[in-house]
């Protein structure tokens, strides 16, 4: 650990905490319908698009009528986006002459891009058109996106509304998340890559002669475009295998540093929008102040984990010189550091990006068993666009009920009343997703033909690749612990499924809440009011955060990670 590597870090908070305020407030009066400074340019464009579509922005819908809405328009979308990949020879821009996707894996992957997943249980450069990159899977990350940012503002205006029976237009809320928000910043950001290094073409894969007088296909394509929705969308879906590690993605340490704040900006920035919707500032600060304070404890251990020596290996220098980085250099770039891996690592998996720029399957146990924990969390410390807000707003009812139940009072969030229906569907949203990670991976460990024979490591590391799998597809992160080969129709199809309880069976209950909270009248705060814009309830939320993923995931964490680094102590390896 070094002064430099602590810079980046504070250097990257320094940023977001300028920037998050503006783009936060700035988000509110896109979906409260007031004047932005883009209205001149994007009106029209927005207007063209309703009278095409038939949307009449005027009206408002229900949470039943928008999560029917919702369902339908990924439903759809995601058929669109399997055909397309069934029917990649018969399309345009194959210049590599790449055949159709395999069934299983074609589902699993239009499964993963519909739902912000980004899984990958291919390699992209040799299974992926140009045409399918960038119309099948790149409209997915800024559709998804979109649909992420559209469901947590509908949340936001069930806490915010009063009596009111409306929550919205979906088909509205996710237009104004492309047009207004998503697109405008990846016109920006997309440029600067390039600037940086990031390539952008269409051109045929080049062949390489190599000193050793053999050829090398080096792979290129349309890199700099889907790299930046994938990080600001926080999508994650590399456009070649390496993702964030490969020199086309990602070249430069200040790529670095833009990619890592790409993700965080909009999950940020969406805890000012919460305080400005609920008219409580303070409470918007309360939320972001229990993510950072999450964020920063999983950043810290990754990198002291990542910092330490080795045990095991002898007679090489593993300390920081002025020469070298020290620490676990293994699946590691040296241009990026061990403060560079640990940054991106503990973001993208706290973020639900799943972007990567080291490979997690090659960190020490203690530093992949932070990764994994930050996903078993929910996705809720910022968390993916809109997804990670909505998720910590569950957390925050079961806190404010938990409040509630210690003082002997019905709980109050807001001006609401938190009664059973509301409870009920925020522990329906946190219940299911342990049961699906849980479930599956049960299932892989007892089935050695289905979900052992792709495991290229044994014992707890094992276990930890099959666990990371199914956590990462519920937690709708993408990241992998690389040493499962989950091209297979067992992982295909399970993992295909897990991605969409993990997003869509989720999405419901927690509209189901905004509903309902939107049906309710305000009622005044009293003395017995707990506030839920203080250090206190911070300290609260952090807790039952906590104690909810421990209780749920420790079991299965002793058996994997912590087990492996107990065993790595005597010497043994997997």
């Amino acid at each position: 650990m070094t002064a430099n590597g602590w810079l980046q870090i504070l250097l990257l908070l320094a940023v977001v905490v300028v920037l998050m305020r503006p783009l936060g407030l700035y988000i509110a009066a896109v979906f409260e319908g007031r004047k932005t400074f883009l209205d001149p340019v994007i009106r029209p464009i927005e207007g063209l698009v309703y009278r095409l579509c038939g949307v009449k922005r005027d009206e408002e819908m229900n949470w039943r009528q928008y999560g029917t809405a919702m369902l339908l328009f990924s439903f759809v979308s995601m058929l669109l986006t399997y055909a397309i990949e069934r029917l990649q020879h018969m399309l345009p821009w194959n210049p590599q002459g790449l055949p159709g996707v395999e069934q299983a894996l074609a589902w699993n992957t239009a499964s993963s891009f519909t739902t912000n997943t980004n899984w990958q249980s291919y390699v992209p450069e040799a299974t992926m058109s140009y045409f399918t990159q960038m119309v099948g899977l790149a409209y997915h990350n800024f559709l998804s996106g979109a649909v992420g940012i559209a469901v947590a503002i509908a949340l936001l205006r069930g806490i915010a509304r009063k009596q009111s029976a409306t929550i919205g237009n979906f088909w509205v809320d996710t237009t104004r998340g492309v047009l207004y928000i998503l697109l405008p910043i990846c016109l920006v950001l997309a440029p600067v890559l390039i600037g940086q290094g990031v390539v952008q073409n269409l051109h045929p894969y080049t062949t390489a002669q190599t000193l050793e007088h053999g050829t090398q296909t080096i792979a290129q394509g349309p890199i700099a475009s889907q790299e930046a929705i994938k990080m600001l969308g926080t999508n994650g879906g590399g456009f070649l295998n390496a993702n964030s590690a490969h020199p086309f993605e990602n070249p430069t340490p200040f790529s670095n540093f833009l990619e890592i704040l790409a993700m965080f900006l909009i999950p940020a920035a969406l805890t000012v929008t919460l305080g400005r919707m609920a008219g409580s500032a303070g409470h918007g600060w309360a939320v972001f102040s229990c993510m950072l304070l999450l964020w920063f404890v999983g950043v810290f251990c990754i990198y002291a984990a990542e910092s330490q020596p080795h045990p095991l290996l002898h007679g090489v220098n593993q300390q920081h010189t002025a020469l070298q980085d020290g620490g676990n250099q293994e699946g590691k770039e040296i241009r990026f550091g061990q403060a560079g891996t640990a940054l991106f690592a503990g973001t993208t998996t706290d973020i639900s990006c799943g972007a990567v720029n080291g490979m997690h399957d090659s960190f020490t146990p203690l530093g992949g068993l932070v990764v994994l924990a930050n996903i078993m969390l929910g996705e809720i410390v910022f968390g993916g666009v809109g997804s990670g807000l909505y998720g910590m707003l569950i957390y925050v009812v079961l806190a404010v009920f938990i409040a509630g139940l210690m003082v002997g009072r019905t709980p109050e969030y807001l001006g609401k009343k938190i009664e059973a229906f509301d409870v009920k569907m925020a522990m329906l949203y946190v219940l299911i997703f342990p049961l699906v990670i849980l479930v599956f991976t049960a299932i892989s460990v007892l089935a050695p033909q289905m979900g052992l024979s792709s495991l290229n490591n044994a014992g707890p590391h094992g276990l930890t690749e099959i666990l990371y799998a199914f956590t990462s597809a519920a937690g709708n992160n993408g990241s992998a612990f690389a040493g499962l080969s989950a091209n297979t129709h067992w992982y295909n199809i399970t993992l295909g499924f897990t991605m969409l309880a993990g997003r869509f069976l989720m999405m419901v209950p927690m509209l189901a809440l905004a509903g309902n909270l939107a049906q309710k009248r305000s009622i005044p705060p009293s003395p017995g009011t707990f506030p839920v814009n203080s250090a206190l309830f911070t300290v609260l939320l952090t807790g039952v955060i906590l104690i909810v993923g421990a209780l749920t995931f420790f079991p299965a964490l002793s058996l994997g990670p912590i087990l492996e680094h107990l065993l790595l102590k005597q010497g043994v390896l997997f």
